[in-house]
């Protein structure tokens, strides 16, 4: 679901940028001093032209078929902006994650949850932040986000982490974890003087 939004939003801006892109090229091409040069053949805007005249648009009012056509038209394109404008708002389908055991399922959220909460836990941690992303051919990228006390070193810590990141791995067997570890000090202010 998520791709196909994508794909179809990508779509949209690039029709939309190239048209854009073109009308303003022929804009520019035919206003102005390179207006003259080119060839006879070129469509060119002159400033008196409209898209539809005053009798033209009489007659178009005056057919049967114009006015509900145009109100047709003018809701249906209404209806599906505003639902594209929705769909964005509402979020892909949350991807379970299959465990070893039988019938077993997490959620990414879930696993970066507890990522979290069992980082915080470890000694000299002041917090943690975990990421975990599902990718193609059973893949997870984890990114986890620690912040020490201030004073502790990195090397206190790191054993224990890569034991939480390694029981974590295990928990997800079928998938192969790629985990990356961000360790930060929290900054000290310097005293002012005045």
């Amino acid at each position: 679901m998520r791709r196909a939004r994508t794909t179809a939003n990508r779509t949209v801006l690039t029709v939309a940028g190239l048209t854009l892109l073109l009308t303003g090229t022929w804009l520019t091409l035919t206003s102005g001093p390179l207006g003259a040069r080119l060839p006879s053949w070129w469509p060119t805007a002159r400033t008196d032209t409209v898209l539809l005249d005053r009798t033209r648009l009489a007659q178009l009012r005056a057919d049967a078929w114009w006015t509900p056509t145009v109100l047709a038209a003018t809701i249906a394109l209404t209806v599906l902006l505003a639902y594209v404008s929705l769909a964005q708002l509402r979020p892909g389908p949350t991807r379970h994650l299959a465990l070893p055991s039988p019938h077993s399922t997490v959620r990414p959220q879930a696993l970066a949850e507890a990522l979290s909460t069992r980082a915080a836990a470890v000694p000299g941690v002041e917090r943690a932040r975990a990421r975990v992303l599902p990718r193609r051919r059973q893949r997870l990228d984890v990114g986890l986000r620690v912040w020490l006390h201030p004073g502790t070193p990195p090397d206190t810590v790191l054993a224990a982490l890569h034991a939480l990141t390694a029981e974590a791995e295990l928990a997800t067997a079928p998938y192969t974890s790629y985990t990356r570890l961000r360790l930060s000090t929290p900054r000290h202010r310097g005293s002012r003087v005045r």
